[in-house]
């Protein structure tokens, strides 16, 4: 059955692709990135900047408050980065999930592919804020609506889980099919 199911998900991943033209490799700029932390606060990281210097803004939402935090840093001074940019910010935004507020304890961001490259490199905090209450709250009731809206089928830790799978070996338009496909079957 497993090989069944990695069969099936090679042949959809595959065609995906087909009619797309082929993409060179994308800088990440404009990206976002969303995740949870540990306390279950929503995050996005937007990604901005150039080769020279990015910049990466954190907005999170937790039932109380919404925060951010700003980075920036010369992560293209290290290889790893140059050659596939969406692998380190996805490793980020998983460091950032194993913490419970996204911007409290984080001056430096670290990733494992960047271990040795200069200290430059380095995503450092530059700012951080909380905004009031009422604008948090306005905004968790549009996120309610839409998180409804999608369907909670799976746990929200299984569902990421099936979500880096799909990003790790899915075409990008077919990242929530697969993720859709690879929680049912992890059940």
């Amino acid at each position: 059955m497993k090989s069944f199911t990695l069969l099936f998900l090679v042949v959809i991943c595959g065609t995906g692709g087909l009619g797309q033209k082929v993409k060179t490799k994308k800088r990440s700029n404009g990206e976002e990135i969303r995740f949870r932390t540990k306390t279950k606060d929503i995050c996005t990281m937007s990604i901005g900047g150039d080769d020279e210097e990015m910049k990466l803004r954190i907005e999170c939402k937790s039932q109380d408050m919404s925060y951010w935090c700003e980075f920036t840093g010369k992560p293209s001074v290290c290889r790893a980065f140059r050659n596939n940019p969406k692998i380190y910010w996805n490793q980020i935004a998983a460091e950032l999930r194993k913490i419970p507020h996204a911007c409290e304890s984080m001056e430096v961001l670290k990733t494992s592919m960047c271990q040795k490259a200069p200290p430059e490199a380095l995503m450092k905090q530059i700012a951080a804020g909380v905004e009031p209450e009422e604008l948090a709250n306005q905004e968790e009731s549009v996120q309610k609506i839409s998180t409804s809206v999608r369907g909670a089928g799976q746990g929200s830790e299984n569902e990421t889980e099936a979500m880096k799978l799909a990003r790790e070996h899915c075409w990008e338009s077919l990242h929530d099919f697969c993720s859709y496909i690879i929680g049912i079957f992890r059940g």
